[in-house]
């Protein structure tokens, strides 16, 4: 009997009782590599020296302060580094305790921003569909995921969703990639004239979709033509680097790789690589000095923002990455993890795609490769692979409703960083072996 309200409630779990490097071991002694780093989390791994030593400083030295009445040196040192990597212009960075939190600030910044500029008109988010943005109600509301949305859709803001960049589905074979990113950009255009071109607030996009569409890259020149579209009519152009951000795919904003400057960018996961709650949003000085000339304040906050603790773990993390290379080791791994999923799964009759960069990987599955068909959603084939995983000591995350929010199934890849290629050759094997045995079970 357990008093803890598990998100599956049908569900017994292993209790998780230590870690080191990308292996879990369980309170049973059972051991679990790590391939998705938790949900693209755990960047570092567990155990790493230099971040426990950080937070025990900081908890030896002030372990809370209220934002209200104080700054902490660890915040400020911790913004100083973010900005001196940012892409140009971010210059503040707003601290919260996760993804969701950082989405949900965006869009009131955002709004808030348009507000103090004396643009009130301005209320509607474009997204796209199968995108996720997070769980609090703004974050879901700009969320292209039907599945999440359904239960909770009439208390949600409305907001309109475009189609997302999914070549693998999408593209017309009598186009272009460039040809496609364009045709995907005069979507978003259309779709910012039919809202009324002086009522847009934002464009909302994952810089490489993550959880529910299964990593999911732009075709080149896709997030230029967007940018052109927002700067065209006042738009600004939010993106979400919650899950692909801070290193994951080979750059530390996985916007380096596309060439754009957003006017805002959420971060989390691999910003604290799970040592504490901590996300963040960074900011335009645009759209701060917009703030501090206006009203001179954020009409936003969370008790638990800039928490010291949180911040000294995440300034340990990046000093780590920058010290240790390790974004040249996501470029050098994830052409190794690449190379192995290839080898192992392009001649699978049921592995429609491969998709990735860095150490952020998709594969999707389907029922026949020849026309895409996916596989009946009442297989769950997703939940089945999951537990075949963790039966060959492997964690990775798998999902459902690829295509649609109800029909495909995907897995998703995250290793942390510090994986070796021996370890990233274990985790493609004992997947090979999951999804084969899953796919047989639901068979039957």
């Amino acid at each position: 009997m357990t008093h803890v309200f598990h998100r599956h409630l049908r569900q017994t779990y292993p209790v998780a009782a230590s870690a080191r490097g990308i292996t879990i071991r369980d309170a049973e002694g059972r051991d679990y590599l790590d391939a998705s780093g938790g949900a693209a989390v755990s960047c570092l791994g567990h155990g790493h020296p230099d971040v426990i030593a950080a937070m025990h400083a900081q908890i030896d030295q002030l372990a809370y302060a209220h934002t209200s009445f104080f700054t902490s040196d660890v915040a400020e040192q911790l913004a100083d580094h973010l900005v001196g990597s940012a892409p140009a212009g971010m210059d503040h960075v707003y601290f919260v305790s996760g993804g969701s939190e950082a989405v949900e600030a965006a869009l009131k910044m955002a709004r808030q921003y348009f507000v103090e500029i004396g643009q009130p008109q301005r209320t509607q988010f474009i997204a796209r569909r199968q995108s996720y943005h997070g769980n609090t109600l703004g974050a879901l509301a700009v969320g292209g995921n039907e599945w999440r949305r359904a239960p909770f859709a009439p208390i949600l803001v409305p907001a309109t969703h475009v189609a997302p960049c999914y070549p693998y589905r999408e593209q017309r074979a009598d186009e272009t990639p460039e040809a496609y990113g364009l045709r995907l950009a005069a979507e978003l255009e259309d779709a910012i004239l039919a809202q009324g071109a002086d009522r847009v607030i934002a464009f909302v996009a994952e810089t490489v979709g993550g959880a529910t569409a299964g990593v999911l890259v732009a075709v080149p020149g896709y997030f230029k033509a967007v940018r052109e579209v927002c700067d065209r009519y006042g738009v600004l152009l939010i993106l979400d680097e919650v899950m692909c951000g801070m290193g994951r795919t080979g750059t530390l904003h996985a916007c380096e790789q596309e060439g754009v400057v957003p006017d805002l960018i959420t971060v989390a996961k691999g910003l604290g690589g799970g040592y504490q709650p901590i996300g963040a949003v960074l900011a335009q000085g645009k759209i701060v000095d917009a703030m501090s000339q206006g009203s001179g304040f954020f009409q936003h906050g969370h008790t638990y923002l800039g928490h010291p603790v949180a911040c000294a773990a995440a300034l340990a993390v990046q000093q780590v990455i920058v010290r240790d290379g390790l974004l040249a080791q996501v470029r050098a791994r994830g052409d190794t993890l690449a190379q192995l999923l290839h080898t192992a799964f392009d001649a699978h009759p049921h592995v429609g795609d491969i998709r990735g960069r860095g150490l952020f990987w998709g594969v999707e599955l389907v029922q026949s490769r020849d026309d895409k068909t996916p596989f009946d959603p009442a297989r769950r084939l997703h939940a089945v692979i999951k537990r075949a995983a963790m039966a060959e000591g492997l964690l990775v995350y798998p999902m459902g409703g690829t295509v649609d929010g109800r029909h495909g199934d995907h897995v998703l890849l995250a290793p942390p960083y510090i994986s070796s290629e021996a370890e990233l050759a274990q985790i493609v094997q004992r997947l090979g072996h999951a999804i084969d045995s899953a796919i047989a079970a639901t068979a039957a």
